[in-house]
């Protein structure tokens, strides 16, 4: 699966992809502000609470999955029509923008990437920024969903006894219960792998060359059943693309930690 375009061959790229700038963080409300600021040209801003998140609930978590056709409404709004190829970024590394490569590839499109290093890098190697508003003509994409694999509370709860292997992409305070700024109840599911999304980075905020060998040491095998979450089914998309940038395949647990500690009857495990 090709997860990464550099900025120079995005630069070059005839004709452009269809461009998607999904700055967001948690607790920062600027990032739409930010965009008109100044981003790609041509890039449509995305709005991961409302466009790549459905409404929050203690039964599914704070950002659950979109359904299919709102997220295809959504992709005709940004102008994404059959057979495009579409790039997402953001200037955190790809933390947030990794959220629409995930469901667009969920929803079935094949020709999605991210961009490595995001705004920064394309600032880096000359790329030029517009500021405003874009508004593309509406496209005609079609999605079906099934495209990524996903995993349920109880499938993931059940995968290590199984055999196999539960990564938890928060950082590794948060996975110990030393705090937990979030979520009702602070530690992780037993039996997972602390594994922090922020590891997938260079300083630079590119995707590590060293991503293969950095999970086979956390014991991942290609073939090997591999399932990721974090606090709400955001920053383990992230995981899933750097795995699979390493050709690995995984599964997204949507409701991640968010929906795991709203239940008082789910087991918590605390410490490293």
């Amino acid at each position: 699966m090709t997860v990464l375009v550099g900025a120079a061959e995005l630069g070059a790229a005839t004709p452009r992809p269809v461009l998607l700038d999904v700055r967001w963080a948690v607790g920062d409300e600027r990032g739409r502000e930010r965009y008109l600021e100044g981003h790609l040209p041509g890039a449509v801003f995305v709005d991961l609470g409302t466009e790549l998140s459905a409404p929050p609930s203690p039964a599914e978590g704070r950002h659950p999955l979109p359904s299919v056709a709102g997220l295809q409404a959504a992709a005709r709004r940004w102008g994404i029509r059959a057979g495009d190829a579409v790039v997402a970024y953001d200037a955190t590394g790809g933390l947030a923008a990794a959220r629409a490569w995930w469901l667009l590839r969920w929803g079935g499109l094949g020709d999605v990437r991210l961009l490595d290093g995001g705004l920064d890098a394309w600032v880096a190697a000359g790329g030029e920024l517009e500021t405003g508003d874009v508004v593309r003509e509406p496209g005609d994409v079609v999605l079906t969903g099934g495209g990524m694999p996903t995993l349920t509370l109880d499938e993931a709860a059940a995968l290590p006894a199984a055999g196999g292997l539960l990564l938890d992409a928060r950082a590794g305070e948060r996975y110990r219960g030393e705090t937990e700024p979030l979520d009702p109840v602070a530690g992780h599911v037993p039996g997972a792998l602390s594994a922090p999304t922020a590891d997938n980075l260079r300083a630079d905020g590119t995707f590590s060359p060293d991503l293969a060998e950095r999970f086979a040491a956390l014991g991942v095998r290609p073939g090997a059943p591999v399932g990721v979450y974090c606090g709400s089914g955001v920053t383990a998309a992230h995981e899933v693309a750097a795995l699979a940038q390493a050709g690995i395949e995984a599964a997204l647990w949507p409701g991640s930690w968010s929906q795991w500690s709203a239940d008082p009857s789910r087991p918590v495990a605390t410490g490293p």
